[in-house]
């Protein structure tokens, strides 16, 4: 599988993509010739190359319209550009099937193909509700094919690994479906900041395309108390570090809190983080693990600062 991981090249984006990178390409030699670890592309939507285009592979796209959207919701930019890379570029790789990823994505393990041409395969979100009656009126606004609700996943589009004639069905639905939605009050008030990953859903509805839910596939510090899936058991390919990281000395949670020992991305929008202290021993275990990757990741990349 190719991965393909989108990013609009800010300096907040830039920091993670690097680190993203890193422990993707450990990784895929872990796994080495045997391993279904293909090669990667940052599609990189801000439409201007950056001084990463030699540290990472990238493809740089067109950003959205300004009358389409006007900045202040940046994820709406993913099914446009992966829309432009499907046109312009996917032909071009080798690989038949795709790993849609974000640059907050650090990989724990090698990840194998997961993924058929008859089952796409998705993380389960416990906010994509398709089965929430309120939820499912507003969406029947936009299921023009009439979609039986059991087809609508409950996952966004990241992580997510389908084959390519499925990203081709999906995409184009999915970009459409995303402007609709953020133009329409009631759907963007309903979904708020994950819209653009409910759109995904819808979409994948109206391609008729099938998604298995695989729990193991990604973990949420400082929620997993281990880097293993709650449901089965399983060692996780992906942490996803999209929460802040705050607990006391003893390593109890604060839940929304700042706790005596913290740590959140969003503290980093404009330069990289320094070497993060080690959270206190009873931390979450998926936390622990974050940290580790991240300054693995810092004391391996060159010019981090």
């Amino acid at each position: 599988f190719h991965v393909l991981m989108t990013s609009d090249g800010s300096p907040y984006q830039r920091w993670q993509s690097r680190a993203m990178y890193y422990h993707y390409e450990k990784q895929r030699a872990k796994a080495g010739a045997a391993g279904a670890m293909g090669d990667f592309t940052r599609l990189l939507h801000s439409g201007v190359p950056d001084d990463l285009m030699s540290e990472i592979p990238t493809v740089v796209v067109n950003k959205l319209p300004p009358d389409v959207d006007d900045g202040g919701y940046v994820v709406l930019h993913r099914p446009y550009a992966i829309k432009q890379w499907l046109d312009s570029h996917a032909a071009a790789i080798e690989e038949e099937f795709v790993l849609l990823a974000e640059p907050d994505h650090l990989f724990l393990r090698p990840m194998p193909l997961l993924a058929s041409n008859e089952t796409a395969v998705g993380y389960p979100f416990f906010y994509i509700t398709p089965n929430d009656d309120a939820h499912w009126k507003i969406l029947q606004k936009f299921n023009a094919a009439r979609a039986p609700r059991a087809s609508f996943p409950p996952t966004g589009n990241s992580p997510c690994m389908l084959s390519i004639d499925a990203l081709r069905a999906v995409t184009p639905i999915w970009h459409d479906l995303a402007v609709r939605m953020k133009h329409d009050p009631e759907a963007d008030a309903a979904f708020g900041w994950v819209l653009e990953m409910w759109a995904y859903s819808v979409a994948v509805a109206q391609a008729g395309v099938k998604h298995a839910m695989v729990d193991e596939l990604m973990i949420h510090p400082p929620w997993d108390a281990s880097t293993r899936a709650k449901s089965n058991g399983r060692q996780a390919f992906v942490i996803h570090y999209t929460y802040g990281q705050d607990f006391t000395k003893s390593g109890q949670m604060t839940n929304g809190k700042v706790g005596d020992w913290h740590w959140d991305k969003r503290d980093h929008t404009l330069t990289p983080p320094g070497k993060i202290p080690p959270p206190p021993r009873k931390a979450s275990g998926g936390t622990r693990a974050l940290v580790k990757l991240l300054n693995e990741a810092m004391d391996n990349i060159p010019e981090w600062d």
